[in-house]
């Protein structure tokens, strides 16, 4: 009787699993014939898709892999390194993707931290793994694709074998990623994203981004990063959608792409749409077909909001708010609530809870700016071997963000600047935000930044990097002339600078580390 109980126990868990191998599975049932991706001249129905990943999963099985093993992926975006990490999730081992811009140490540190057993790399970058010679604690290494076919992934994907799923006992708690912070202050975390939070954020995400199975996407930022993985890439294959992968968001390529392939969604930080804004070729452009503007990784000027909207009418805009630890998305400013609102980040989506509190973790009211904290199943579960950074990051069961903002009564987010980027002059705290929206009002400004800089008498003064428009011109003092105009004096830049380009990381957020380090020297 025990027994005939212990299998029903089992066929009930079986057969009620919801992992994200198990999701994708459903929308291939659903779309077994439609295109699900494409990456240059290689495209991949729903159904081969699925195979693909089955069969790269029994070849990492075989490899030795455990569940539970990492296994690191540093490349550009391909389809083979989709390919990967959809292998992955379905032989329950632990995706760990790497920026492919990082070399030497800070690359040793994130392969030996996570303890990735497994390695695949774009092959043109592969010397720098080669570089770290025979001490890297890594069993295995292969290439994501191009490579001899021995290790390689798309090779793998390619060739018939098991196309079926392997048998394993994962639960949804079972973590599916490490996405490594981008360490600006520290060594990076590793936060450990479990097959629930996931699927929690991948529910959200449909529900407020209006993601369709008729959308034909256009995927250019780093899939190594949470918000084009897993605020889009992963919730339009589970939704039937169509997704066109490109190493990364070139002006001329995607314009080209938008127009010859009818594009109907893309996503792009403000940097981003800021460089197709001043593209000369933006407004020669077939951008008709888009439908739905998604931007987010960063505070997007209102002056660049309105710009977008008057260029583009037809497009419907999407502020996409979160952090990697919540998988990342944590709130949205949908198209109907842009005109009323630009400037604030929108509401809590459906698994999210939000508050703003002070330094006792106490509400403060609307209008006043706190600490952004969140409660909701589509958090880490912690940092990858780090119980104190874990510990130091919850608090009375929320999750800090560590990012500053505020809410109107209408309970709609305003976010003012990272807890960093604060700036403290003369006993008084600025939002480096409220200068740059008020310089961006200038018609000769392009993109700005602002940062403090230290100061023997302010300690801490005010300082703004500019860069003009093309052909445009303007003076340090013109500049702070107009900042005068819609600021009060201590907001008021000190110092200016100006720089043809902006430093940004491979996702194309803006650096600003960089610029304190570059201007405080």
């Amino acid at each position: 009787m025990n027994d005939i109980r212990n299998d029903v126990r089992n066929d009930v868990r079986s057969a009620s699993r919801n992992l994200i191998g198990d999701a994708l599975h459903r929308s291939v049932r659903r779309n077994p014939g439609k295109e699900a991706l494409r990456f240059q001249a290689r495209s991949w129905s729903y159904a081969r898709l699925d195979a693909a990943a089955n069969r790269v999963a029994n070849q990492l099985l075989g490899l030795g892999l455990q569940s539970g093993d990492r296994v690191a992926a540093y490349g550009r975006n391909s389809d083979a390194y989709v390919i990967l990490w959809l292998g992955c999730v379905r032989a329950g081992l632990i995706h760990v993707p790497i920026n492919y811009a990082l070399i030497d140490s800070e690359l040793r540190y994130i392969v030996e931290q996570s303890g990735a057993r497994a390695l695949f790399c774009d092959t043109d970058i592969a010397s720098h793994v080669q570089a770290l010679g025979p001490t890297l604690a890594c069993e295995w290494q292969g290439t994501l694709h191009g490579g001899d076919g021995a290790h390689d992934v798309l090779a793998w994907a390619d060739t018939p074998g098991r196309d079926t799923a392997p048998a394993l006992d994962i639960d949804e708690e079972s973590i599916a990623q490490l996405l490594y912070t981008s360490g600006t202050t520290a060594a990076p975390k590793g936060a450990m994203m479990s097959h629930r939070a996931l699927l929690a954020e991948y529910t959200s995400t449909l529900l407020a981004t209006d993601i369709k199975p008729g959308d034909r996407s256009l995927a250019s930022l780093p899939l190594y990063h949470s918000a084009q993985m897993h605020v889009f890439l992963m919730p339009q294959l589970l939704v039937g959608a169509t997704t066109i992968i490109v190493p990364a968001p070139q002006a001329e390529l995607c314009f080209e792409l938008i127009a010859a392939e009818k594009i109907t969604s893309f996503f792009a930080p403000p940097t981003v749409w800021i460089s197709f804004l001043r593209h000369p070729a933006f407004g020669n452009s077939d951008l008709s077909s888009l439908e739905k503007g998604y931007y987010g990784a960063s505070i997007m000027p209102v002056a660049v909001v309105q710009e977008l909207a008057a260029r583009l009418p037809a497009l419907q805009l999407y502020n996409c708010y979160g952090q990697s630890e919540i998988a990342p998305l944590a709130t949205v400013l949908r198209p109907e609530e842009h005109a009323e609102r630009p400037a604030s980040a929108g509401r809590p989506i459906f698994n999210v809870e939000t508050r703003i509190v002070d330094t006792d973790m106490k509400d403060v009211p609307p209008g006043e700016m706190g600490e952004i904290v969140h409660r909701s199943p589509q958090l880490m579960s912690g940092y990858w071997n780090k119980p104190e950074e874990t510990a130091s990051t919850f608090a009375d069961g929320w999750f800090r963000s560590g990012d500053v903002g505020y809410v109107d009564e209408a309970g709609y987010l305003y976010i003012t600047d990272r807890i960093k980027d604060v700036i403290k002059t003369g006993g008084v705290l600025v939002s480096s935000r409220d200068v740059e929206e008020a310089l961006y009002t200038h018609p000769a400004v392009a993109e700005v930044a602002v940062v403090a800089l230290p100061d023997e008498r302010w300690i801490e003064i005010v300082a703004a990097v500019v860069a003009l428009k093309q052909d445009a011109t303007a003076s340090a003092d013109e500049l702070m002339a107009h900042a005068r105009e819609h600021l009060a004096a201590f907001k008021v830049p000190k110092r200016i600078f100006f720089v043809e380009d902006m430093p940004r990381n491979a996702s194309g957020k803006l650096l600003k580390r960089e610029l304190r380090r570059i201007y405080s020297a």
